[in-house]
């Protein structure tokens, strides 16, 4: 990968790799982080199960051939109905020697220790039905790798951007044009580092995909948007919370009123004209929750 970059020209470059693909970027990542700019990691996982059963399934295709492998490949890349034929027949067609020689390299494989190390911004994309890769793997991935988000692709299995390249070619295009790095940047200039570290370290598999999408567009394009200024958008949005009733989530953005430069004047301000609009009660609730906040800061400071 370094030498066909190196004969190109190209010395930083963002990759992305489905499963054994996937782990080459990994490898990248850990021993090259000069060289990748960006990650994406399909499909894929730190370490694939031990040894043992990737030298058997070399021995075996070293004594058969790719035959036997090739007529059970479609239970095991796609999700029941699905099928390329095209790509089970390039299987069946493939070099026994190379094939064997990519199930030593996954037997050799396990990078754990390495993903902490890792400084490309990186984003994980799951097959949910995925029996080789389970999303659980990607999962340990996200949770070392520093900023990394995962992606679950629903009713897809190991080779999703077969399955479903809609889904996939958005989760890329969302990564590399960089809006997840910059909504993480956005959230943590507005709500502070604190909140986002705890948000962060509460994720799970089952948030993960609720904590990518505010990143990616929350954050990373409406909060990035430079039309309307921070302190124009802390004003509407504690209008908006306040006319809802989230007033737990109010009190995130009153603290994040005035990092973005709001007096304390100009917040009651704001809170007044909930009043008139959002009814006397809901101003009432959002006024004790803003005079404790900035207590609570003020004592802090």
């Amino acid at each position: 990968m370094l030498a066909l970059a190196d004969s190109l020209g190209i010395h930083r470059f963002a990759y992305a790799g489905v499963s054994l693909g996937g782990a080459v970027g990994l490898h990248l990542a850990v021993h090259h982080p000069e060289r990748v700019e960006s990650l994406a990691v399909i499909c894929s996982s730190a370490h694939f199960g031990g040894s043992a059963p990737w030298e058997e399934r070399a021995a075996r295709v070293r004594r058969e051939g790719l035959a036997a492998l090739a007529d059970s490949a479609p239970s095991r890349w796609f999700t029941p109905g699905f099928t390329v034929p095209g790509l089970v027949a390039d299987h069946r067609a493939a070099d026994p020697a190379a094939y064997a020689a990519c199930c030593d390299a996954l037997a050799a494989f396990d990078i754990r220790d390495g993903l902490s190390s890792i400084t490309a911004p990186t984003v994980l994309l799951a097959g949910r039905e995925d029996p080789a890769t389970p999303p659980a793997h990607l999962r340990e991935i996200a949770d070392a790798v520093p900023g990394a988000a995962l992606t679950e692709i629903p009713d897809a299995s190991h080779l999703a951007p077969c399955e479903r390249p809609e889904a996939v070619l958005a989760a890329l295009r969302s990564h590399f044009s960089g809006a997840p790095k910059r909504g993480t940047a956005v959230r943590r200039q507005v709500l502070g580092d604190a909140h986002v570290d705890r948000a962060q370290e509460r994720q799970s598999g089952f948030t993960a995909p609720f904590q990518d999408f505010i990143s990616r567009y929350a954050w990373g394009e409406i909060w990035a948007d430079g039309t309307l200024s921070r302190r124009e958008r802390s004003l509407i949005t504690m209008t908006a919370l306040v006319a809802q009733g989230q007033y737990e989530e109010l009190a995130l953005h009153i603290r994040a009123a005035r990092r973005n430069g709001l007096s304390d004047d100009e917040i009651g301000a704001a809170l007044l004209q909930t009043a008139v609009y959002c009814g006397v009660p809901a101003a009432n609730s959002a006024f004790a929750v803003a005079q404790r906040v900035l207590a609570e800061d003020d004592t802090g400071r």
